[in-house]
């Protein structure tokens, strides 16, 4: 019954709606579709059709101005989700899984105040910019370990021996994960990323829905080992402040915990591998970026403009509102396609160019806005720097071979596979 409400029925609806030319619906396709497609024609159709489209089954956005006016509006609340009267809010309380999900309350991505706010607190402190600073030392060790591992004399995936691994093992060493689940999470996590997208087939769906339960169940046993043997890591003191009288539930403590473990890797390992292509496609950029090695923390911003590791997400409308001059009744549900407002024109020039100079590449959205903007967004530039910067000053000959694949899901956005020759 959940994959029929959730995922069979709207992805019968889509696809109906794509042959009628509905440009979310050819959004949600093409997206999903194998190779990596250029999706900057669409965002130009749909951008010419004004700052919001109204669509079969939601507004849709690339404009600048109105994907941040929706983000952080109070009118407009998290997920499409929302109690609104509209189709896919109805389905998605309907669909409603039995256990965490990542889109489901009391996860912070479909909460808002107060609890979204109680539970923010709870880990804030450990993601400020100087709190990450701190960790920049131990990450250049991880990567410097990571590399060290790889056999220059053949050919390597970096996103199974590289991208994923660097981010795991930060998140995981915060959260107090032994090194020995560190594989698993990792396995799990990317096994659960098609969960923030509708439409799954009964395969992905099922393998998917196995993958959130056995986090789950991997996660219960971990929280309860650190309630035992409490460490100086942030899950033990969530914990701590559970039983403290916090005022987290069981439920609440494991969301809380899982999506902050589960976030702080899955997009960084997007931001790393898209990184990588597009550094290795526009060696010009490169050769910038050895001249003049203060310029990393930019191209990474540009790295996160240019292919961001979400595409998209969703708001539903609270109360009859208006964007942009365009009226938003309540129920209504808004797709903010963050890569669009990247590559709006109005904001970037020259907006196809990848750009390691660009003075206001950090004007991207890629990491959201206003009170549902990433949590760990220091965390991910941070490690995104240091990764990207350590691979290529130690293989700066590093070429891709043919095999490069993108990830199937339509919410987040970077490479499954991207085999390398280190020493080109």
């Amino acid at each position: 019954m959940r994959w029929g409400l959730r995922h069979a029925v709207p992805r019968t609806a889509v696809r109906a709606a794509a042959r009628r030319g509905d440009l979310q619906a050819r959004l949600i396709g093409l997206a999903a579709s194998p190779g990596s497609p250029d999706l900057t024609g669409l965002f130009d159709e749909i951008r010419e059709r004004g700052p919001l489209v109204r669509g079969d089954f939601a507004y849709t956005t690339v404009s600048h101005a109105a994907v941040k006016e929706v983000l952080t509006s109070n009118d407009f609340r998290a997920g499409v989700g929302a109690g609104g009267s509209g189709l896919l809010s109805r389905l998605d309380a309907w669909a409603a899984p039995g256990h965490l999900h990542p889109v489901a309350p009391p996860s912070l991505l479909a909460t808002e105040p107060p609890e979204h706010t109680r539970y923010r607190k709870l880990v804030t402190r450990v993601f400020t910019v100087k709190a990450v600073e701190n960790l920049r030392e131990r990450t250049e060790q991880i990567a410097a370990d990571l590399l060290d591992a790889l056999d220059p004399a053949g050919p390597v995936d970096l996103v199974e021996a590289y991208c994923g691994l660097l981010p795991v093992t930060v998140i995981a060493e915060i959260l107090g994960v032994p090194p020995e689940d560190r594989r698993r999470v990792l396995e799990l996590g990317s096994a659960a990323a098609p969960s923030l997208d509708m439409g799954l087939s009964w395969r992905q769906f099922r393998a998917v829905d196995a993958a959130l339960v056995a986090f789950d169940a991997w996660l219960s046993d971990h929280l309860a080992r650190l309630r035992a043997n409490p460490g100086d890591n942030l899950l033990s003191r969530l914990a701590a402040a559970t039983e403290d009288g916090v005022g987290l539930t069981d439920l609440e403590l494991r969301a809380t915990a899982g999506l902050v473990l589960a976030a702080g890797f899955e997009t960084t390992v997007n931001l790393l591998g898209n990184g990588i292509a597009l550094l290795r496609g526009n060696p010009a950029e490169l050769a910038e970026l050895r001249r003049e090695p203060q310029l990393w923390p930019n191209a990474v911003e540009e790295v996160l403009r240019v292919d961001p590791p979400v595409l998209l997400t969703g708001r539903t409308c609270l109360r009859d509102t208006e964007v942009l001059g365009t009226r938003v009744r309540a129920g209504a549900v808004v797709t903010t396609v963050l890569a669009g407002a990247n590559r709006d024109p109005a904001v970037f020039a020259d907006r196809a160019r990848f750009d390691v100079r660009r003075e206001n590449a950090r004007e991207h959205v890629s990491f959201s806005a206003g009170r549902h903007y990433c949590l760990g967004a220091a965390l991910a530039r941070m490690e995104g720097e240091v990764g990207l910067r350590a691979l290529f000053d130690r293989f700066p000959d590093l070429r891709l071979l043919p095999g490069a694949s993108r990830r199937g899901t339509r919410v987040l956005r970077g490479y499954e596979h991207l085999p390398a020759l280190l020493r080109g």
